[in-house]
């Protein structure tokens, strides 16, 4: 989406035509991450996650292969339903294999990695590409990484022994099994707050380099080094604030998260701080606490509340409503809403998702230690 600026005139796209580019890959993410982390519950977690690796970093480079609108649509479902599973299967090997005193900062660790890489260095290196040798070599180069790792994941990581008699990951569950764990009330209240994060999250990364553009009238590589210095803190805020987490408990954490993150597409509609770019760069720094919010909402709060055989199917549901909800829907409806009002009011429907996480956060039991959640379900 950081490359909207270089291809969407390119093949004449409106901005609700950008939005579904970034809704059809939240879909099929979402529906792949639970089915795949399902099977990979029945399975195992290597099987899944390699292939899955390897497949969405060849679609990464095909994407800049595209002609048309069409194309590129299906290329990008494509890749949503191969890089679904690596999520959900990822952050349930570091969930499963970590002491309870060490979980928070171990999600942490691995999802604020994605926003370094990601959030941080991707918008940078994809918007100078662009601009150097164009848009098409940005894809390319992005496919890359993903090569590298997958050959390192295949060499290196193990398979978890989550020690469960009758179950993990070679037991047979039965379906109705899978269903027990919407008995859980934070399960539900996840959910609903992975919902407003992911609204948070799409809105921001697909208007917010279109509003800088084209409402501010800044240069696409401005928009990239305001939305990198943006990553960078995620990335900081989200190797720091799950260790705390594990100290101070889950809900007060996501209680100040959800302040802090709505003041990121608040803070660039203020028109005179894009006069000082280090100073708005700054506040984007320091605000940006999204790898955190993912790593407690998505992660650690749904795999606390269930049984440990079922943690990845747990993510997956989390991530599934979350995507359908805040990164498909809303999407697409911000791409009307900026068509009528401006490029404006998808930024303000950004911020009211971290709106809706904070009253989540509000109403959430405590998960820290996997057997206080059990304990209440009980």
């Amino acid at each position: 989406m950081y490359l909207a600026p270089f291809f969407a005139p390119e093949f004449h796209l409106s901005s609700e035509q950008i939005g579904i580019l970034a809704s059809v890959v939240a879909i099929a993410w979402a529906v792949s991450a639970f089915f795949f982390g399902a099977l990979s519950d029945r399975f195992g977690r290597r099987p899944v996650l390699v292939p899955a690796i390897f497949l969405f970093s060849g679609l990464s480079w095909i994407s800049g292969m595209v002609h048309n609108f069409g194309e590129l649509l299906l290329v990008r479902a494509l890749l949503g339903v191969a890089e679904g599973p690596c999520w959900a299967i990822i952050t349930a090997i570091i969930e499963e294999t970590s002491p309870p005193t060490r979980r928070g900062r171990n999600v942490g660790i691995v999802v604020s990695a994605a926003a370094l890489v990601g959030l941080a260095a991707a918008p940078v290196l994809t918007t100078q590409v662009a601009a150097r040798f164009g848009w098409r070599w940005a894809f390319f180069v992005a496919g890359i990484p993903g090569l590298v790792m997958g050959t390192l994941l295949w060499k290196f990581v193990r398979e978890p022994d989550t020690g469960e008699a009758g179950g993990g990951h070679h037991g047979v569950a039965r379906l109705s099994e899978y269903i027990l764990i919407l008995r859980f009330r934070n399960m539900w209240l996840s959910c609903i707050g992975a919902s407003g994060f992911m609204c948070w999250l799409f809105l921001l990364n697909v208007f917010a380099p279109l509003y800088i553009t084209e409402v501010r009238h800044e240069a696409p590589t401005t928009a990239g080094f305001l939305l990198g210095a943006s990553g960078l803190g995620g990335f900081f805020l989200g190797f720091v604030l799950p260790a705390v987490s594990d100290r101070l408990g889950r809900k007060p954490v996501l209680l100040i998260l959800a302040v802090l993150s709505a003041m990121v597409p608040l803070s660039l509609q203020v028109g005179g701080l894009y006069r000082f770019p280090w100073l708005l760069a700054t506040i984007l720094f320091l605000c940006n606490a999204g790898q955190a919010i993912a790593a407690m909402i998505i992660v650690l709060v749904p795999a606390e509340t269930v049984p440990p055989q079922f943690s990845a199917t747990a993510i997956g549901l989390a991530t599934l409503v979350g995507e359908i909800m805040g990164a498909t829907v809303a999407p697409i409806f911000g791409g009307a809403m900026a068509e009528r009002f401006g490029l404006r009011m998808p930024l303000l429907m950004s911020a009211g998702g971290m709106a809706v996480l904070f009253v989540v956060a509000l109403c959430l039991t405590e998960s820290r230690g996997r057997n206080s959640a059990l304990a209440e379900h009980r």
